[in-house]
């Protein structure tokens, strides 16, 4: 019983002494600090030739860091014997068991240290020239199989230190308030330091002592006697570093940061730099005080994958610039459209091909073959689809440019980095050893696996959402000020997330009420996102990269689309929650064969599912009034606006026209002044979709197919202009009008963004597809949505737009050379 009180005496005379000096870790001797005055620093100044001079200095920083090392090790030793004492009685702190596992090995290192110590000091304090000590180093190298086995036992010794603090209160003072005696000369005062920052300290250890090794070796000559024996501990110790590194907690690294923190991984993923004038994909990796920038190196079979940095930034030598002040990027040509589009398609051919494959139960090894072709284009449409810049600046020197397909991912990356750099950072450079250290540690840190393509998925994963998503942004509330306030909504498709809808901007208020709908085509889509902007009207506030003004992000928010909730024929009500700010929105979702069929109206009075010679005739014109007035006011106000004819416009504002074109209502002129131009120009692009045949007719839509595939130009051109002929007289003259129109809106795709191409994806299938194809079958797939067809009515439309003027008095005129049956 004596004995009890006695060790339980002491437990607690361990937690009260404050006698026991206590020292902060100091960074003396290690190459993480600049700034602080310690020997090894000055010692980094000194000219190369001063070798021996250096070695000195070196060890001395090395020694003091040697000596706090040995006191973390004695304080965490110090509860050990007592803990042990009380084991054994009715009062146990922890078990034997318990205490053997959270303290496995720590005399052993401790024992194996102090005598390193003991060994080295009077060398370093005798200090000559003919001095040696490799074999202590040597000897040290050697004995890493205790820290082998340190590691091993590592992770179950926190978990079990861990559980013992949960269920003994008296355990758990000890474990948080750990007493280290500070170096001999020390007058700093007192710090409590946690088991748990202790039991990591060991591991710490062996890359403090490598880059030391590092150091001393570079500072050797190499007929000294020292220079093969420090050889051989460096490689016995980088061997062993690189042995343990899959074993560490991987929420850690095995460098330290400047302030003797841990350094933690918070933030990776692929981003596209540009660098030297083209794309190439980097994965990044966000650290508690420094941005990395790597690239997987390519590793031969069987070897373990590493990767190369490329550059570097010390979080506090980072800054954004802001968009004015960057200077105009280096040119990247953008890759064109239509090869994009040609990408997807050959993406989308080859989706159902494998799965053709998988259906007949064919061989894995035609299957890799065309997953492997699948990842080639797939890997080439996520290089070269971003556009969005995201440039960040060293104060020191380099600017460095990447562009992300989405301001979703530039705000996540913008705002981690701007978190982190609250704290107090220090600037520093890492040497070649911390660096490689560091890059070494990215391979098992990463939470970013694989290139976000789809051939990366597993078969089991969701194929997404193929058809078009219905939503509706109600309003928004928690702003603290008024401001002039918009929404835009994001799907993914192909790997990467696009811009499909902006809601207007309701101006000078901290509640908008939008109540706006809209139609979103989803291209095998799994998440939508809603990003909330305060609209910049400050023109002097151009990006450089892009000439856009820079809108300010106020929240931003994401949700997967579930099929189940969302293909319902009743709209699905939800909240997205973004910094604390809520918006409230409806959405659902239409498969593709509902939405694409082409059904003519029951009142025939109107203008939209009526033919349109109908139309045209009734009017007494050339081109349906609806079309004209349409065209002229995107001419007049939208000519420039980014996204003309792919943004979606407000269904409710599409809906609105649509009643008062078929009502033939005086107040249309007025009406189409005040509306938004995405809702104008959807009202035209929902004209031609619900013509009961396609403007270019279905009589002739096989010719058209047969036309565009021709090879020989002079046939084709032949055969293009006959067809054209051969529309009746409304129909060529609506579309010769609207040809025109797509041009003048192309002349302007330096601000608008939209090409010829673009242009002729968005009409080319509403111009072309024929009335009964989508009765026939369902589309569901990637590949029906990217179909040959569909490609083909592009191609169709972009042959008459590249082609120069074509006038109808000319082409009426011309006789053909040779009759085209149609």
């Amino acid at each position: 019983m004596e004995e009890e009180e006695e060790a339980i005496g002491f437990l607690d005379k361990v937690l009260e002494d404050e006698d026991v000096f206590l020292l902060e870790e100091c960074e003396l001797g290690t190459p993480t600090s600049p700034g602080s005055g310690s020997p090894f620093l000055v010692a980094v100044k000194v000219e190369a030739g001063k070798g021996l001079e250096m070695r000195k200095l070196v060890l001395s920083g090395f020694l003091a860091s040697e000596e706090i090392y040995i006191n973390q090790l004695e304080a965490l030793l110090l509860p050990m014997k007592p803990l042990k004492a009380t084991a054994t009685t009715s009062q146990p702190v922890l078990t034997i068991q318990q205490i053997e596992t959270i303290f496995y090995k720590i005399q052993d290192i401790y024992e194996i240290h102090k005598e390193f110590y003991d060994n080295l000091c009077p060398k370093v304090q005798q200090w000559d020239s003919q001095v040696t000590m490799g074999h202590l180093f040597q000897k040290l190298a050697s004995q890493l199989g205790v820290y082998k086995a340190f590691v091993d036992n590592y992770k179950v010794a926190l978990e079990t230190a861990e559980k013992c603090s949960q269920s003994n209160n008296q355990f758990q003072k000890i474990s948080e308030e750990l007493k280290v005696k500070g170096p001999k000369d020390s007058k700093d005062s007192h710090t409590s330091v946690t088991m748990e920052a202790l039991l990591y300290k060991p591991i710490d250890r062996v890359t403090r002592s490598t880059l030391v090794l590092h150091d001393l070796l570079k500072h050797t000559p190499v007929d000294h006697p020292d220079y093969p024996l420090l050889q051989d501990a460096l490689r016995i110790s980088q061997n062993f570093l690189s042995s343990i590194n899959e074993d560490i907690d991987p929420r850690r690294t095995a460098v330290t940061t400047p302030k003797g923190e841990t350094r933690q991984l918070v933030k990776d993923g692929f981003l596209v730099e540009v660098s030297e004038g083209s794309r190439k994909l980097r994965h990044v990796f966000l650290f508690t005080d420094v941005l990395l920038c790597a690239k997987l190196k390519k590793t031969s079979v069987g070897k373990h994958q590493q990767y190369d940095c490329k550059w570097y930034i010390p979080l506090a030598d980072l800054v954004f610039p802001s968009p004015e002040e960057s200077e105009a990027s280096p040119h990247v040509h953008p890759f064109p459209d239509h090869e994009l589009e040609d990408m997807k398609m050959k993406i989308s051919a080859l989706k159902s091909e494998i799965q053709k494959e998988k259906a007949n139960k064919a061989q894995s090894r035609a299957i890799e073959r065309l997953k492997k072709k699948m990842f080639e284009n797939e890997f080439l449409l996520l290089l070269n689809s971003p556009t969005i810049p995201f440039r960040i600046h060293n104060r020191n020197g380099k600017s460095y440019l990447f562009l992300l397909s989405s301001d979703y991912e530039r705000s996540e990356w913008r705002e981690a980095i701007q978190k982190l750099q609250k704290k107090d950072l220090q600037a520093f450079v890492l040497s070649s050893v911390e660096l490689q250290v560091l890059t070494g540690s990215c391979f098992k840190l990463r939470t970013v696996h694989n290139i976000p393509v789809t051939s990366n998925k597993d078969d089991d994963e969701s194929p997404g959402l193929y058809g078009f998503l219905h939503v509706i942004v109600h309003s928004a509330k928690g702003f603290k000020q008024s401001a002039n306030l918009y929404c835009t909504l994001e799907v993914d498709s192909f790997g990467y997330f696009v811009s499909k809808a902006k809601t207007r901007v309701f101006r000078d208020t901290t509640e908008p009420k939008w109540d706006e709908e809209f139609e979103i085509e989803l291209e095998g889509s799994q998440s939508l996102r809603i990003l909330c902007y305060e609209k910049c009207y400050d023109k002097t506030k151009v990006n450089k990269d892009n000439n856009e003004i820079v809108d300010k992000i106020m929240g931003k928010g994401q949700i997967q689309l579930d099929p189940q909730t969302v293909e319902t024929k009743n709209w699905h009500t939800d909240v997205i929650e973004m910094n604390g700010i809520k918006v409230e929105f409806s959405m659902k979702f239409t498969s593709r064969d509902m939405s694409l069929k082409r059904t003519p109206s029951k009142k025939q009075t109107g203008v939209f599912g009526v033919k349109i010679s109908v139309v045209t005739k009734r009017e007494r014109s050339k081109v349906p009034y609806i079309v004209r007035q349409c065209v002229e006011e995107v001419e007049k106000r939208g000519i420039e606006e980014v996204g003309i004819y792919r943004i979606s416009g407000v269904a409710t504002d599409i809906q609105a026209l649509k009643a008062v074109f078929d009502a033939n209502n005086k107040d249309i002129l007025l009406m189409l002044s005040d509306m938004d131009i995405n809702a104008i120009a959807g009202t035209l692009k929902l004209y031609f979709r619900e013509l009961p045949e396609p403007l270019l007719t279905d009589r002739l839509y096989p010719a058209f197919m047969e036309g565009i595939a021709l090879s020989d130009p002079a046939a084709k051109e032949n055969c293009m202009m006959h067809l054209l002929r051969s529309l009746p007289d409304p129909n060529l003259i609506t579309f010769l009008f609207l040809l025109e129109h797509l041009k003048r809106v192309a002349e302007k795709e330096p601000v608008n963004k939209m090409s010829l191409h673009n242009l002729a994806t968005v009409f080319g299938p509403t111009l072309l597809r024929p009335s009964e194809v989508e009765s026939k079958a369902h589309l569901t797939s990637a590949a029906d949505i990217w179909s040959h067809d569909v490609m083909a009515q592009v191609q169709v439309l972009l042959y008459y737009l590249q082609h120069p003027p074509i006038s109808f008095a000319e082409l009426k005129r011309n006789t053909l050379y040779f009759s085209t049956d149609v």
